[in-house]
């Protein structure tokens, strides 16, 4: 299968590149964007490595050459300027996405594509993808709260000495300030994590605090996110190559077939394989779980109608 990186000579594009191309599991990759100097070398430095990972092709392109892409991935974006508000970010950021998505639309060729969104605000521009691509929503999916979810299980992990991989524990609705831990269902080993010796509310606050910072700690301390993120779209990207037909808690569409949620894009647990977003899973969840992700969707609404 073939992968387009939309921003690809950008941190976060270049590493998901390189997560991708050490899988191996890809056939094709090209890097694509508005620096052309920048996805160029980025490609070439892909390509120098290519004889210590895989045979995965790697290579520089355009949107023209991009129109038989399996998969996009759109991590393009615009960083925050001093003084400027959310709301002006993200409308900047609104218009830069549907210039990319007009640029697609006229490369053609859209009819069995998946588009994966990985810019910020991931919900929101998930949600515009699905309304402004001529495509069946299921083909659209945004990363959501996938790094979240690493962040979290990983510094679960960490503090409590644990094997990070046996830690499964899910954040979900808005990838923002509104994110909703969901306990309820934590294990490690699958049991129950609060039965853990050394467990407390009080660690239970402080990890989710952390984790709902990280972002800003890792911009602070090295400017921006880029080998989580990467692995996280990886993971995504092989769910729907291999059809893992994976529980993940990425972002899409909601048609109310998870806790009555319609009309607004956010992580609810999602399978996903082939066909991208293949089914909405109503879990279990604690009441004020629920409550969170009723507050995180009328958060977002409130948020895409200052869209402009």
């Amino acid at each position: 299968m073939k992968v387009t990186i939309i921003g690809g000579g950008g941190r976060v594009g270049s590493n998901a590149a390189f997560a991708l191309q050490c899988a191996g599991i890809v056939s094709e990759i090209q890097i694509l964007d508005a620096n052309k100097d920048l996805a160029a070398g980025e490609a070439l430095d892909l390509l120098h490595g290519a004889s210590s990972l895989a045979d995965t092709r790697v290579y520089a392109g355009d949107y023209d050459r991009a129109r038989d892409s399996n998969i996009y991935v759109i991590t393009a974006g615009l960083r925050r300027k001093p003084d400027e508000s959310r709301l002006d970010l993200i409308n900047r950021n609104v218009s830069l996405f549907r210039t990319i998505l007009a640029d697609i639309r006229s490369a053609g060729h859209l009819a069995c594509a998946k588009f994966f969104i990985v810019s910020n605000p991931v919900d929101i521009l998930t949600h515009l993808a699905t309304l402004e691509l001529d495509v069946p929503a299921h083909q659209v999916l945004g990363l959501g709260t996938m790094l979240d979810t690493a962040r979290f299980r990983s510094l679960i992990a960490e503090d409590m000495g644990l094997a990070p991989t046996q830690v499964k524990a899910l954040i979900l609705g808005e990838h923002g300030d509104s994110m909703v831990p969901v306990w309820s269902s934590a294990t490690y080993a699958g049991l129950p994590l609060a039965g853990l010796p050394g467990w407390t509310p009080v660690k239970q606050k402080e990890l989710f605090e952390r984790t709902k910072g990280s972002g800003a700690e890792v911009i602070r301390r090295k400017g921006g996110a880029g080998w989580a993120v990467g692995a996280t779209i990886a993971e995504v990207v092989h769910a729907v190559v291999l059809d893992k037909r994976q529980l993940l808690p990425v972002s899409s569409r909601q048609r109310g077939k998870a806790y009555g949620l319609r009309d607004i894009s956010l992580s609810v647990p999602t399978v996903v394989g082939r066909d991208g977003v293949l089914e909405h899973v109503e879990i279990d969840l604690w009441p004020k779980e629920k409550q969170g992700l009723q507050a995180s969707a009328r958060s977002l609404r409130e948020t895409l109608l200052k869209v402009s």
